[in-house]
C-alpha cells in the first residue's frame, strides 16, 4: 500500500493529508525533501505562518506535521491553490497576506491520529491517504533491516538489481518511444528507409540485451530472496510484538509506548 499511497500523493491535485501513527510517512518525507530544505512545522509553532509564507515565495516543500481532525482555516486558499496572477506573478493570499507563489512549492500534511474523522468541507480539499502500517508491511522492512545487518552484501544485490531493473524498463521505453517516432516521422515505405532500418535495427539490439539482463537478474533475485527467506521468522515476530505493545494500552492506560 505504501508504493500505491505514494503514486497517489505524487500524481493528485490535491495536497496530501496523511494518516501516519507510527511515524513512517514523516520520515519517508522529511529523507525525501531533505535536499530541498524541507522546513517542518506544527500548528502549535509561534512564526508558523511566517515559516509558511517565506517557503511558498521561495519554493520550499513544507511538511505540517500532527495536525488534529481541524485545520486552521488560514490554510484554506493554500488547499484550494487558490493562486491568481498578480503584476506579472502568481501570488497567494493568506489571511491578511499576499504572498508569491513559487512553482515547486510543495505542502504535505500528517496526522497522528490513528482513527481521525475529518468533516467533509476538510476532506474535499485534501487528498487523505491512510499510511497506518499493516504487519505484513512492517515485516517486509523489519525483514530488510535483518538481513542488511546479518547479510549486507545480499541486501546492497537486492537494492542494485532493483534499481537496474528500472533503468532497464526506462531504456525499453526510451526504445519504444523511438521506434514510434521513427514510423511516424518515416515518409513512403519504411523498407527504403535508411535512417528507419537503423534505428529499429539497433532499438532491436539494445532490447535482446536488456532482456538477457533482465533473465540474469531474475536468477540472482531468486537466491537473494532464498536466502533472505531464513531470516522472516525474526522479522514476523518482531512484527507481532510490535503490535502487541501497541495494544497494551488496551489492556491498562498505564502501558503507553511511543512507537515511531
Amino acid at each position: 500500500f505504501s508504493v500505491d499511497n505514494a503514486i497517489v500523493m505524487s500524481k493528485s491535485r490535491r495536497w496530501p493529508l496523511i494518516i501516519d501513527p507510527q511515524g513512517q510517512a514523516n520520515k519517508w518525507i522529511r529523507n525525501m525533501e531533505k535536499k530541498n530544505s524541507l522546513v517542518v512545522v506544527k500548528l502549535t509553532d509561534g512564526d508558523f505562518i511566517r515559516k509558511l509564507e517565506s517557503s511558498i515565495q521561495f519554493g520550499f516543500p513544507v511538511l505540517l506535521e500532527n495536525v488534529g481532525e481541524e485545520l486552521d482555516p488560514t490554510l484554506e486558499p493554500l488547499l484550494l491553490k487558490s493562486v491568481f496572477k498578480q503584476g506579472g506573478s502568481m501570488c497567494i493570499k493568506l489571511g491578511d497576506n499576499t504572498v508569491e507563489y513559487h512553482e515547486n512549492f510543495r505542502f504535505y500534511i500528517t496526522s497522528k491520529l490513528r482513527n481521525p474523522h475529518y468533516l467533509p468541507e476538510t476532506s474535499v480539499k485534501v487528498t487523505l491517504l491512510n499510511m497506518m502500517i499493516t504487519i505484513d508491511g512492517l515485516t517486509d522492512q523489519l525483514l530488510g533491516i535483518a538481513v542488511a545487518k546479518e547479510r549486507p552484501d545480499l541486501e546492497e544485490e537486492k537494492v542494485k538489481l532493483v534499481l537496474q531493473g528500472a533503468e532497464n524498463a526506462r531504456q525499453l521505453k526510451e526504445v519504444e518511444d523511438k521506434i514510434i517516432e521513427v514510423l511516424g516521422s518515416s515518409e513512403g515505405s519504411i523498407l527504403e528507409s535508411e535512417t528507419a532500418i537503423n534505428v529499429i535495427s539497433s532499438a532491436k539490439e539494445l532490447s535482446n540485451e536488456i532482456n538477457r539482463k533482465q533473465e540474469i537478474a531474475a536468477k540472482t533475485e531468486e537466491k537473494i530472496d532464498a536466502t533472505r527467506l531464513g531470516y522472516r521468522p525474526v522479522a514476523i515476530h518482531v512484527a507481532h510484538l510490535f503490535f502487541n505493545v501497541g495494544e497494551l494500552c488496551n489492556i491498562e492506560p498505564m502501558y503507553q509506548y511511543s512507537l515511531a
